[in-house]
């Protein structure tokens, strides 16, 4: 397999994040999730239809969601993207991974683990 045939994983996974933070979270689903797609958030069902609609909701809630990536690591078939997602503008916001499993070019598993930014911080290296 050359270079132009190997599917670049980190490009799907971050344009998957950025159409899910601009709103259009069918689209993103449509173009990049697998039918049969897991994932490991604890506040929906694991089934795809679940947490589509949980991104809905948030996408309905928080209209001026910003989502900025900050770096973005891949391993085979898992790609982990680092960001910071601010939900209103003016938020400090929330560090966040999200790590995703791909199979045949498609998402096919996701985690994801979030700290909010304090307001102060004892660290002088800040959360990015």
């Amino acid at each position: 397999m050359n270079a132009e045939n190997v599917p670049n994983h980190k490009e799907a996974a971050v344009s998957f994040l950025k159409t899910v933070g601009a709103g259009q979270i069918r689209e993103a689903y449509n173009r990049f999730v697998s039918p049969n797609f897991r994932h490991h958030n604890a506040y929906f069902r694991g089934d795809r239809e679940s947490l589509m609609l949980g991104m809905e909701a948030n996408a309905s809630q928080f209209p001026g969601k910003t989502l900025d990536v900050k770096r973005v690591l891949e391993d085979r078939d898992f790609v982990a993207v680092h960001s910071h997602v601010r939900l209103k503008p003016g938020d400090l916001g929330v560090a966040l991974v999200h790590i995703f499993r791909f199979e045949n070019d498609k998402i096919v598993e996701a985690w994801d683990v979030g700290q909010p930014i304090p307001s102060e911080s004892s660290n002088q290296y800040g959360v990015f």
